[in-house]
């Protein structure tokens, strides 16, 4: 139990497209689609304008999938009684020049879930998950300005660094700044 009575989620990691079963990438879907829908999360290039269906993002979830791979990249999974409450990416960095580097990425929690502990849990476990099984020394991720997810990560430890003014345009007249985060491990 967390310090607020709710159940601890539980951590499943995926390394390889293999273990990544259908029903887990179904909801994985279900939950990127709620979470672009309520105005969070990052769109994929293929996919329409919100609203989206899970439909819409099961070919983005396919290719996460593909590239799994224990030295380079992971998904990690939270379940609150065998439900998923949560989801995030690690990948380690492919340039020789950065590979001691890990970068964050799609990094959500069920809507209805949110508030109850679950994305910090998920920043601690993939700081454990980077530094303990992958070896890296330094985690970095880019967020959207105007949600006030930058002071989240703050809370979990992450440092901003950086900002590019008006790099993300989600609706004519509405640019807002890309916020970089690192966090040393």
């Amino acid at each position: 139990m967390t310090a607020s009575g709710v159940a601890a989620p539980t951590f499943t990691q995926f390394t390889r497209p293999s273990e990544l079963p259908g029903v887990l990438r179904r909801e994985l879907a279900a939950c990127w689609a709620t979470v672009v829908n309520s105005g969070g999360a990052v769109i994929p290039a293929d996919c329409p304008l919100p609203p989206l269906t899970p439909a819409d993002l099961e070919a983005a979830v396919d290719r996460i999938a593909e590239h799994l791979a224990p030295e380079r990249g992971r998904l990690l999974a939270a379940t609150l009684d065998g439900d998923l409450a949560g989801w995030l990416l690690l990948r380690r960095e492919a340039h020789p020049l950065e590979a001691h580097c890990g970068v964050v990425n799609h990094v959500q929690t069920q809507v209805r879930l949110r508030g109850l502990g679950i994305g910090l849990a998920l920043m601690r476990r993939v700081h454990h998950v980077a530094r303990e099984e992958m070896g890296l020394e330094r985690l970095k991720l880019t967020v959207r300005a105007g949600l006030g997810l930058e002071h989240f990560y703050r809370k979990a430890g992450w440092t901003e660094v950086g900002r590019w003014p008006g790099a993300l345009r989600l609706a004519p007249g509405d640019d807002r700044d890309e916020i970089l985060m690192s966090l040393a491990l």
